[in-house]
């Protein structure tokens, strides 16, 4: 395998056994660096998961940062205006795809955290990056991200907080490429400040984060909806996305225990732009 090895670290339990089975693999004939962009909007438990994952790894994780956003989703929100939409969010763009494709080199083999159920994101980065070569580890032992648990655990490791607060993943605090009730709910339930902040994101943007199946929300929260109808008619503004029997609704709206912990399931915030199939309420 020609060309330095590059293991990235996004601080999830999947690129940390990714990292270590191709540091274990590595013949040494090639430079192999792990590293990882810094967010300010992670949880900061993942500082200690990093520094334990280095003393297993046996190697320095090299730390990127975006200086033109000052590595905050928050920066991005406020300087382009935008959230999410059906490419992805813009701060996976900012923030992770164009630090990594400034600091890349043609030559590099990119190892990320991708399991067997995952096989599509590996395939849709070459559909989008042409050029790229890939090493994916987790899939050639046909590894899932529920095998990856346990792997840790035997090295001693606790997961990352965002995974004890009960999230699938350890994505930053309010993720912008969630839509599920659920999963914000449960971010209104231990992060209340978070959620009062992407509420009002949201507002001065006049966009909705979250997804729904319309017949289904109607049954619940009626009152709900007929509460969105009378705030659009009397401001004029266009609050509810409507389209195949979902509807879009701002985070302001959202009734508190709706939703369900499968919503809460986001895909992994990569090292590439891509938007991901989620669960509907």
């Amino acid at each position: 395998m020609e060309g330095r090895i590059v293991c990235w670290f996004s601080h999830g339990v999947a690129s940390a056994v990714a990292t270590k089975i191709a540091i274990q693999e590595h013949k040494g004939d090639e430079e192999l660096v792990v590293a990882t962009i810094f967010i300010e909007d992670e949880h900061p438990d993942n500082e200690r998961f990093r520094r334990e994952c280095e003393a297993w790894f046996g190697q320095e994780i090299i730390e990127l940062r975006s200086d033109k956003y000052n590595a905050s989703v928050d920066d991005v929100i406020a300087k382009t205006r935008y959230m999410s939409g059906p490419s992805g969010a813009r701060c996976t763009k900012e923030l992770k795809k164009q630090v990594r494709l400034d600091w890349q080199r043609h030559d590099d083999v990119h190892v990320f955290g991708m399991t067997v159920e995952e096989e599509h994101r590996i395939d849709r980065l070459h559909d989008n990056e042409n050029e790229i070569r890939t090493w994916s580890p987790l899939i050639e032992q046909g590894l899932t991200k529920k095998d990856c648990f346990p792997i840790l655990a035997d090295a001693g490791i606790e997961v990352p907080m965002m995974y004890r607060l009960g999230f699938a993943n350890n994505n930053c605090a309010g993720c912008l490429k969630a839509t599920g009730a659920g999963y914000w709910n449960r971010t209104r339930e231990v992060m209340p400040e978070v959620y009062a902040k992407r509420a009002r994101q949201e507002q001065l943007l006049g966009v909705s984060l979250i997804k729904l199946a319309k017949r289904k929300f109607l049954k619940h929260h009626p009152e709900v909806y007929e509460a969105i109808l009378k705030e659009e008619k009397e401001t004029g503004k266009n609050i509810l996305k409507e389209s195949g029997g979902t509807i879009r609704m701002p985070l302001r709206f959202l009734p508190e225990g709706y939703g369900s912990l499968k919503s809460m399931i986001v895909p992994d915030c990569g090292f590439f732009c891509a938007s991901d199939d989620v669960v509907v309420d």
